[in-house]
């Protein structure tokens, strides 16, 4: 790996960010084919998918910290290993435990990266490279996110062993992030004994609660909208817009995580206000396009939906972890991407699986109406907040750490 002078070795700090979100939403396009082999209604399909928020919300209050204690490595290391058991149970899985049990551990996984992993990217740009490795760590997590769906798309339809050989090749992926890992210039933090328990809800300094606010304002409705249409979409692919290929299922995702990272790099000039605030305005014309998509049957539309899915939560996710990265203390600095994190995944795992059961209950278009007000009315909140929090016309791009408190509006004697 390149020295960590140069700029290179943040991208590869990167990776394994990557190869964890792609085992994240690998399972998007197959849960189809395990319906009709399994054998289970829209909600206990929400309920597979929520494990996996468990998991990550589990992962969350341990990871944060320990990884801020005792370093990125030795948590990481880990973290990969479990992502490597969740895929041999996913390849054989033939039962619905086998799968909640897949997720969960996938989950777990996921719920590390997003904290030490993304903080460890930032690590490695160090101070005169932060706002890189802000970008880095968020794009890498939405690419891998869009990049797996994809995969599973395309190698389930073209080849043998559908629900197998996808998760052969995630294998491949993770070992090769347990090498990224092994070589990243990391250094064990050298800090007085750690004060305060190691398992506990991940907060941020007193000073930067403001900016988690903002970033949980703006992130929550957006990944709680692609999580709908990672756990829901297949079946409003194959019931409401009658078409089951899971290559189209595979393209719908990665449309929606390919926007998700390719609007970061179009805005990383933008301010984090205006970033903010687009975000939140993505979220609502998303959730307005979903109720439209469900109730005429369009495919292009939802697809446009899934898009603007990804936007909001590309946005809402590069303005948070700029806000923290920028102003949160390092040795605090994992621990407060558990915490937007957290609340973001709450609200991302729970309205799903209402939705899915209220869709056993009144249908489909019915449900996915009542989900999309809801998330509209959040997003909707969020823009407000944003837009009273932060000062008017404001076009700078993302400021410095000393800035960056002033440019926001929120002075410190607030």
């Amino acid at each position: 790996m390149a020295g960590s002078d140069s700029p290179r070795v943040v991208w590869f700090a990167a990776w394994p960010v990557t190869a964890v979100f792609v085992l994240s939403n690998t399972a998007t396009p197959l849960y189809v084919l395990w319906q009709e082999r399994i054998g289970f209604s829209s909600g206990t399909l929400t309920v597979i998918f929520a494990c996996y928020i468990v998991g990550l919300l589990g992962a969350l209050p341990v990871a944060g910290v320990t990884s801020d204690r005792i370093g990125r490595r030795p948590v990481l290391l880990p973290a990969l290993a479990l992502g490597v058991v969740a895929s041999v149970i996913f390849a054989t899985a033939t039962s619905v435990a086998a799968l909640a049990v897949a997720r969960l551990l996938t989950g777990v996984a996921v719920g590390v990266v997003v904290s030490a992993g993304m903080a460890a990217v930032t690590d490695v740009a160090g101070q005169e490279r932060r706002r890189l490795g802000a970008l880095l760590a968020s794009t890498a997590m939405v690419l891998g996110a869009g990049l797996g769906p994809m995969l599973a798309g395309v190698l389930s339809q073209t080849l043998p062993a559908p629900t197998v050989t996808v998760f052969l090749l995630e294998i491949a992926l993770l070992a090769l992030a347990v090498l990224v890992v092994l070589r990243m210039p990391l250094r064990r933090p050298a800090r007085p004994a750690p004060t305060g328990p190691w398992i506990r809800l991940p907060s941020v300094p007193r000073a930067n609660r403001r900016e988690l606010l903002l970033g949980v304002a703006v992130f929550a409705p957006g990944i709680t909208a692609t999580s709908y249409v990672l756990s829901l979409g297949p079946s409003l692919l194959s019931r409401l817009l009658d078409t089951d290929n899971r290559i189209v299922a595979g393209l719908m995702a990665f449309v929606m995580f390919g926007a998700a990272t390719g609007v970061q790099f179009a805005v990383r000039r933008v301010g984090v206000r205006g970033v903010l605030l687009a975000g939140a305005m993505a979220g609502m014309a998303a959730m307005a396009g979903l109720v439209i998509a469900v109730h005429q049957a369009s495919v292009p539309l939802l697809l446009v939906t899934a898009a603007l899915a990804g936007t909001a939560q590309g946005l809402g996710q590069l303005g948070g972890l700029t806000l923290l990265g920028e102003t949160v203390p390092a040795a605090r600095r994992a621990e407060a991407n558990a915490a937007l994190n957290t609340g973001g995944y709450v609200p991302a795992g729970l309205l799903p699986v209402l939705a899915g059961y209220l869709a056993d209950a009144v249908g489909l278009t019915a449900a996915t109406t009542v989900f999309a007000t809801v998330v509209l009315a959040a997003s909707a909140t969020g823009a407000v907040l944003v837009a009273r929090t932060a000062p008017q016309g404001r076009r700078d791009a993302v400021p410095t750490a000393g800035a960056l408190p002033r440019r926001l509006g929120l002075s410190r004697r607030q």
